[in-house]
């Protein structure tokens, strides 16, 4: 039974593929069940996005349960998202669940948009020129030169953030340019809460991961993604859209860059990637009652968590 003490805010986290949105949806359900409020925040940064529903296994309306979810499909493809943005729009959600006595359940696998969440942080400002100048130098090199000189001031963000993320190698450059620190001090300390909350994170044997991880992207074939991205490019992807795992290996694939056994191969090689860097993150967060998984109770583990959120 929830009770009074029960937690307003939960959030649900691990690497994708393990099955983060079913959790969320049972655990939705269950509570409705006891009476009490529960919607669906989504901390996935590209469900943000209209239209790209297969390559992000979005749940779609018709899967909701009734249950309401907020920041989906909130986004044109060609929009740019910001996590400073998303912060302040999320905890405004949040805030008014709990003021209805609800319980907000965060869902999603994008690390720096479920810590600008949970934990007390402050954005640092942004320079226009400087931005500018280190997009300029992003169109005009590529990435790889702007990781190799985050390497070298900051080697702990760029290992975090990767070769190929042109968009937050710019923004972790700038905000070193600005501040005169290192980025990662800039970044949430997974330790003083923005609020009461419980993290409840899935984790899985590797091996099987690595399974269950390249039959999703097959399945994003199969199911459609390359018909997707078709009707989606005449509109255009901006930077962001346009690097999500799937999004660009199927845009390659239409324009004849990669064959589909190519794109289908290079895709899971990064979904591979993004999940170690997942477990990493995650793996930070002190407080996180993991679960199996695939354990059969997990759901009710997962209530009785929310239900004593103290130890």
């Amino acid at each position: 039974m929830v009770t009074d003490a029960a937690a307003r805010l939960v959030a649900i986290v691990g690497p994708t593929g393990t099955g983060k949105s079913a959790l969320a949806l049972d655990l939705a359900e269950r509570l409705r069940a006891t009476g009490r409020d529960a919607e669906i925040i989504n901390a996935d940064a590209m469900q943000l996005y209209r239209g790209m529903d297969i390559g992000t296994a979005k749940v779609l309306p018709a899967e909701r349960r009734g249950i309401p979810h907020h920041l989906l499909d909130v986004l044109e493809p060609r929009d740019e998202a910001s996590v400073a943005r998303y912060q302040t729009v999320a905890r405004a959600v949040i805030d008014e669940i709990v003021e209805r006595e609800g319980v907000a359940i965060l869902v999603g696998g994008s690390g720096l948009y479920v810590s600008s969440v949970l934990y007390d942080f402050q954005f640092p400002g942004t320079d226009p020129q400087i931005r500018a100048r280190l997009e300029a130098e992003l169109e005009s090199a590529g990435p790889g030169i702007l990781h190799r000189r985050l390497r070298e001031v900051d080697p702990a963000a760029a290992e975090a953030i990767g070769p190929a993320n042109g968009r937050r190698l710019v923004r972790a450059l700038e905000v070193i340019e600005l501040t005169g620190a290192p980025f990662g001090a800039g970044l949430p300390e997974e330790t003083r809460l923005w609020r009461p909350s419980v993290t409840i994170g899935f984790r899985v044997e590797r091996e099987r991961l690595v399974q269950r991880l390249d039959a999703r992207v097959l399945a994003m074939w199969r199911d459609g993604l390359v018909a997707e991205v078709e009707r989606l490019l005449p509109a255009g992807f901006g930077v962001t859209a346009s690097r999500a795992i799937g999004y660009a290996q199927a845009t390659a694939q239409l324009r004849g860059e990669l064959t589909e056994q190519q794109a289908i191969e290079q895709a899971a090689a990064l979904t591979r990637r993004y999940a170690r860097r997942q477990v990493g993150w995650f793996g930070r967060y002190r407080q996180t009652r993991w679960l199996e998984a695939d354990a059969p109770d997990r759901v009710d583990a997962a209530l009785a968590a929310v239900a004593r959120p103290a130890d």
